[in-house]
């Protein structure tokens, strides 16, 4: 699984970091507790805004939509709902996304550029999805300026992939990637720019209900947002 750098993520070493953070409790994750935070939001400061960049590609403004499935009863077990892109995409081919894109001219704002790709991405339709808010900005590599808007998906909803774009869509649970334990820290010295990124592997049994395990390998952008999340929830903590 090789990037735009030609080299393959999983092999570069990683650490934790050293800070006592704790993972939320699920009283933290609940809709009514996340609605109330984006409506309240903490004083914090985003850890990850800007990777290194590649190349000398003009920037582009983009949204992806963070999709909270909440399943369980009374929606007490959310899930986090990702992409695998298809291989022969121009940008981050084959890696772990958020449904998301460029923001089109028609968009009016990147919240509804967000909704339009997860419906074109997922076949996921606006009228099961409730905005939370937005995080800040993200910059990656490949000078797109991606705003993540977060938001509550009804478990009611139904997937449909567009083949072009997405191989397949899955669910992490929300508590996994809440935990800072489960996020590991990449560092790579390449002709002097040191890149850092974040990486949190996640397994889980096959979807087809067969006893084999499903690997997924979620780093660069998608883990540094979902990092920043957390940290934005860790903040709110204090409230």
């Amino acid at each position: 699984m090789k990037n735009a750098l030609g080299f393959d993520p999983r092999e570069i070493p990683w650490t934790r970091q050293l800070q006592d953070w704790p993972a939320l409790p699920s009283s933290s994750l609940s809709a009514e507790r996340l609605k109330w935070i984006f409506k309240n939001p903490p004083d914090w400061t985003p850890e990850l805004k800007r990777e290194p960049l590649i190349g000398q590609r003009a920037p582009q403004a983009a949204a992806v939509l963070m999709p909270i499935v909440m399943r369980g009863e009374n929606g007490q077990d959310p899930h986090l709902l990702l992409t695998q892109r298809t291989q022969h995409l121009s940008s981050h081919p084959g890696q772990i996304a958020f449904p998301g894109g460029k923001v089109d001219p028609e968009d009016a704002t990147v919240e509804q550029a967000a909704l339009r790709e997860a419906q074109e991405e997922v076949g996921l339709e606006s009228e099961f999805v409730e905005i939370l808010g937005q995080l800040p900005s993200y910059v990656t590599g490949t000078s797109f300026n991606i705003t993540p808007v977060v938001a509550l998906v009804s478990p009611h909803h139904t997937i449909t992939t567009n083949v072009n774009e997405v191989e397949f869509a899955f669910e992490v649970p929300l508590s996994f990637l809440m935990n800072p334990q489960n996020h590991r820290l990449h560092e790579w010295d390449r002709d002097g720019v040191v890149r850092r990124w974040y990486s949190m592997p996640y397994s889980a049994t096959s979807p087809n209900k067969d006893p084999l395990q499903a690997d997924y390998f979620i780093w660069g952008a998608t883990a540094g947002m979902i990092r920043n999340f957390y940290r934005f929830l860790l903040a709110a903590n204090s409230l």
